[in-house]
């Protein structure tokens, strides 16, 4: 009987084993090869871009699934409505503060693509849940890796806050190639 107890008992044992082993293999790749970045922000470019000074060198940072309101850059290229609000907006909840950063990858401008953790939640669902970004939707949700920012948005459209508060709201990354690309501003 002792045998027998013992005999289930290790199969028990590596039956967990297994389970815990295939749980560890299902999770998503993009937050398996996640990276921390700590430093204090020193610069707010846009709603969705920030330099965080790591150690003495200064790395860009764009936030990850969200894309905001384009700042002006000079005459070539308007500024959207909201443009400098959303830029605020995330200055008051990340400017000067000391933060580790949940990064996933370098993006082709070699700017990191990350999640800001403030306040039990993230700048990146701050900023869409106050009417401050667009989850971002560019090439059919290739970018978006945090699909509970589509909810948020939907809120933050229904309580027309923010970008949200005009109508015809234009997505940054339809503004880039309208606006900038295609010299078509409205």
């Amino acid at each position: 009987m002792k045998n027998n107890k013992q005999k289930k008992t290790g199969f028990h044992s590596i039956l967990g084993i297994l389970i815990v082993f295939a749980g560890i293999l299902s999770v998503d790749p993009a937050v398996a090869s996640t990276y921390a970045l700590t430093g204090k922000v020193v610069r707010v470019s846009d709603g969705d871009t920030i330099n965080l000074l790591v150690v003495s060198k200064q790395e860009r940072i764009r936030l990850a699934s969200i894309d905001a309101p384009e700042t002006g850059h000079g005459d070539n290229r308007p500024g959207q409505a909201f443009g400098e609000a959303s830029r605020k907006n995330l200055a008051r909840h990340v400017a000067g503060k000391t933060l580790t950063l949940v990064c996933f990858e370098k993006d082709r401008y070699d700017r990191h693509i990350c999640d800001i953790p403030v306040g039990g939640t993230t700048a990146n669902r701050l900023q869409v849940e106050e009417g401050m970004a667009w989850a971002n939707q560019q090439a059919k949700g290739k970018f978006l890796r945090d699909r509970s920012l589509l909810a948020l948005e939907k809120a933050a459209r229904q309580k027309t806050i923010g970008i949200w508060s005009e109508p015809g709201a234009v997505a940054p990354w339809v503004w880039r190639v309208q606006c900038w690309k295609n010299k078509q501003c409205s």
